[in-house]
């Protein structure tokens, strides 16, 4: 029994000398991109080298001899049996007899990721390693306009593309008190990459808020924002104007970029470099536009439009701040008047202001000839109810001044009456 116990405690401390064991590695891959497992062990010969992703095989590769360091892949394929279960699996032949057995894995996809076990066994013993693999879909930028579709303004954030699904948040610059109630959807395609469309209905009677919409990833990665502010401006022809733009608060040393569009594709206005103080304008406007380098890097990118002309500067300019993994776009529509319809437009209120100061004396004067003609008729009115009344007793006076008889029976009988009721009484 004993001798059966020594011969079990050799074997297992032999296993343990010859097994080499490297602990967990993690490593994070791009969709689409190539990318490269890492395992070494010591150097030996006649190795075979095994990939494994759980307990399914996904390559192998067994060398019968010593190839030379210089040899080159196809020679090494046609010396070595090579098990390969995947086409985007592969190791570099080259490397194996400095101890290296990387597996590279071509144009990760997610259902790539798992756990993948590294085994290899030479003429001098066994090394095991596991290499934890995470594949993502980064976020590369994120779009951020003003859609009418659902019957109303709203600003709409959209990113493609995009694993493992985000997180949306939204705020606004300054910040207000009414509760923000964006209306988010997700939706996956048949390669698991997600993407998002986020909306937020614009407040009314806030035009020159700014809206920042920031989309995180659950990797921990960098979170990206992007902000949006509109406005509509009014100018002069031959009038210089300026148009306004800022950046937020946060962004600082960024990338200045104007465009212009009027019904076709966006021209290129200028671009300046806050870092390098670099500035560089396309020919039609050189003599049109004016910059104030100094304040781009404070976020002050406003640009003074010289001499407008109504036919060619009429239309929408955006300002683009850009810095990494952050943007900031104010789109202005700008509309220039010439002098005649400014001309026509200041002679139609001031012909209207005469016709409504016209039409404001016609009216006082019907109320005073009312009101006059009201208080004439109560003062006649008066006036003859006073004649009538002295008509009235003027006629009584000369009745009884004719007839002084037809006025005193009456007195007369009445006293009698009283007088003979009192001698009855008096005889009672």
């Amino acid at each position: 029994m004993s001798v059966i116990h020594t011969w079990a405690c050799f074997l297992i401390c032999i296993s343990f000398a010859t097994q080499d064991k490297s602990p967990d590695v993690a490593v994070t891959c791009l969709v689409l991109e190539d990318c490269l497992l890492p395992c070494r062990f010591p150097p030996a010969s006649k190795e075979t080298i095994e990939w494994f992703k759980k307990d399914e095989a996904v390559y192998k590769i067994e060398r019968e001899d010593d190839d030379d360091e210089d040899e080159d892949d196809d020679s090494s394929e046609e010396q070595n049996e090579r098990k390969q279960l995947d086409g985007r699996f592969s190791v570099f032949l080259p490397l194996i007899a400095r101890g290296n057995a990387t597996l590279l894995l071509r144009k990760s996809r997610l259902k790539d990721r798992g756990t993948y076990r590294c085994h290899v066994s030479t003429l001098k013993g066994v090394h095991d390693a596991k290499v934890i693999l995470k594949v993502e879909a980064p976020i590369t930028g994120l779009s951020l306009a003003m859609s009418r579709l659902s019957g109303y303004e709203e600003m709409k954030c959209t990113v493609r593309d995009v694993f493992p699904a985000p997180r949306v948040t939204w705020a606004t610059q300054p910040p207000t008190l009414e509760n923000l109630r964006p209306v988010t959807r997700m939706l996956a395609n048949k390669d698991g990459l997600y993407t998002v469309d986020s909306r937020l209905r614009r407040m009314n009677g806030k035009p020159d808020l700014i809206y920042i919409c920031k989309v995180a990833t659950s990797y921990g990665g960098p979170a990206w924002t992007t902000s949006l502010r509109e406005r509509e401006i009014m100018g002069n022809q031959g009038k210089d104007l300026t148009i306004p733009c800022y950046a937020p608060p946060y962004m600082n040393n960024p990338l200045l970029h104007w465009s212009f569009s009027n019904r076709g594709d966006p021209a290129h206005i200028l671009t300046y470099d806050s870092q390098t103080g670099h500035a560089v304008s396309s020919p039609p406007w050189e003599t049109h536009v004016e910059l104030d380098g100094f304040r781009v890097p404070f976020g002050d990118g406003s640009l003074r439009l010289m001499d407008p002309k109504r036919l060619e500067h009429t239309g929408k300019y955006t300002c683009v701040f850009s810095m990494p993994h952050h943007t900031h776009t104010e789109r202005t529509d700008v509309v220039i008047s010439s002098p005649g319809a400014q001309r026509s437009i200041s002679e139609a209120s001031s012909y209207w202001w005469v016709v409504g100061l016209v039409i404001a004396v016609l009216v006082l004067a019907l109320l005073g000839m009312l009101a006059y003609l009201t208080l004439r008729g109560k003062t006649s009115k008066h006036r003859k109810d006073g004649e009538e009344a002295t008509e009235l007793r003027l006629v009584r006076d000369s009745k009884a001044d004719n007839n002084p008889q037809e006025s005193r029976p009456l007195t007369e009988s009445g006293s009698r009456g009283q007088s003979g009721l009192r001698t009855g009484s008096q005889l009672a």
